[in-house]
């Protein structure tokens, strides 16, 4: 069976189609910078090992670059003869009201992700435009969406219940979500096939947007995620943990809250710290030449990283493994050392040449003496959304 994953950004569009249950990759594309006429595509059929790269590219919405992919999946170099060949179609879905697992994506599960626009404006809004879009360009597919709190239904009500009046629960659904869940999923089922167990493990998924997550069996028990994905550590351009308070008195104080939300979600984090950009990497190079602001973004991500961490191995009563994924946590071995320094009171030690060693596949980067297993592992959110979308239409 060919099965297509979707990952849908805010300015990007990524495509890897499956054939299922194989879990083999038949292609492999993404589009950077949708919305105008500088997108970025690339395309490779795995199967024959044709890729073509082209930069420049008139794509204005979602719909030219969905079109785009779905002309070069069915050319002369495509990976299908038509996209009547693909039997359904899953998406790393992030929040719908009332659907927090895998779920085919009908119009009831449509306008439950339109209640919580407001929650996850950067997420819902691209989705919902790219699934209308599928729906127009492939009838025949199954539409499915794994959301990102599906993983994380298994922690228990005392970590996911906020302090705030009971009723706003009822009626609202206030409480804490937990997103990242194709990431850290993956991240147990990988550890489960290497390990035989992922025992009690901290999952590290470190990015333009991160999140912790304590994993013990397999399961999810507590994530640094709460109700939005403006939680948790700090992020790219979001601010992560914040006092609530923040935003009644800087109303008071004059300011609107549309700027106040500008402020939050896309000037605030890294970016915000440092005044320099939402890049770690070049946030980094900034704190090498001496920028004050920009060491101190890098301090307080790692401290923040640590704290959690550590929260997370005292609820799991000690730790076996901490996992490094991600677009950071793969390739900043600087951020991987500072963390895992802070942790040696668990017994965690380094091997500094492992760390610094390029990544590819699992690979751990602790010694053999260690009372804690460091390891690496590139992220494949995309393999666990094509996992749980064919389990859906194969019951």
């Amino acid at each position: 069976m060919k099965l297509l994953v979707s990952n849908v950004g805010s300015t990007s569009l990524k495509f890897k189609l499956f054939e299922m249950p194989a879990e083999r990759v038949l292609c492999d594309a993404r589009i950077e910078r949708v919305g105008g006429d500088d997108a970025i595509y690339t395309y490779k059929n795995c199967l024959t090992g044709h890729s073509e790269r082209a930069t420049g590219c008139h794509v204005p919405t979602y719909t030219e670059g969905i079109r785009l992919f779905l002309t070069d999946l069915c050319s002369e170099n495509g990976a299908a003869q038509s996209v009547d060949e693909i039997a359904a179609v899953g998406f790393k879905t992030v929040l719908a009201k009332g659907f927090y697992g895998v779920h085919e994506l009908t119009d009831e599960v449509l306008e439950a992700m339109r209640a919580y626009l407001f929650v996850a404006p950067a997420h819902n809004g691209p989705y919902l435009e790219a699934i209308g879009r599928f729906r127009e360009l492939m009838p025949g597919a199954k539409l499915v969406g794994v959301f990102e709190t599906a993983f994380h239904r298994t922690i228990p009500p005392e970590r996911t219940m906020y302090a705030v009046p009971y009723e706003w629960y009822e009626k609202y659904g206030i409480r804490r979500m937990g997103y990242h869940g194709a990431s850290h999923s993956y991240v147990a089922e990988t550890l489960s096939e290497a390990f035989g167990s992922t025992g009690r493990t901290v999952s590290c998924h470190l990015g333009g947007s991160c999140s912790l997550c304590a994993i013990e069996n397999g399961k999810s028990v507590d994530t640094s995620f709460g109700f939005s994905l403006q939680t948790g550590v700090m992020h790219a351009d979001r601010t992560g943990d914040l006092d609530p308070y923040v935003v009644p008195y800087l109303l008071h104080e004059g300011m609107g809250m549309d700027e106040i939300l500008e402020g939050l979600a896309k000037n605030g984090g890294l970016r915000g710290v440092s005044g320099v950009s939402g890049d770690l990497r070049l946030v980094m190079a900034a704190a090498e030449e001496g920028s004050k602001r920009a060491a101190l973004a890098v301090d307080m991500f790692v401290d923040q990283i640590v704290k959690y961490a550590g929260a997370f191995a005292a609820e799991l009563g000690g730790l076996d493994n901490i996992v490094f994924t991600g677009g950071i946590g793969e390739n900043s071995a600087e951020i991987r050392r500072r963390v895992c320094s802070a942790l040696a009171f668990l017994g965690l030690e380094l091997d500094g040449e492992a760390n610094a060693a390029p990544i590819e596949g699992l690979r751990q980067i602790s010694t053999v003496r260690s009372a804690v297993r460091a390891l690496v592992l590139p992220a494949n959110e995309e393999l666990g959304v094509a996992r749980r979308t064919y389990e859906l239409i194969t019951k």
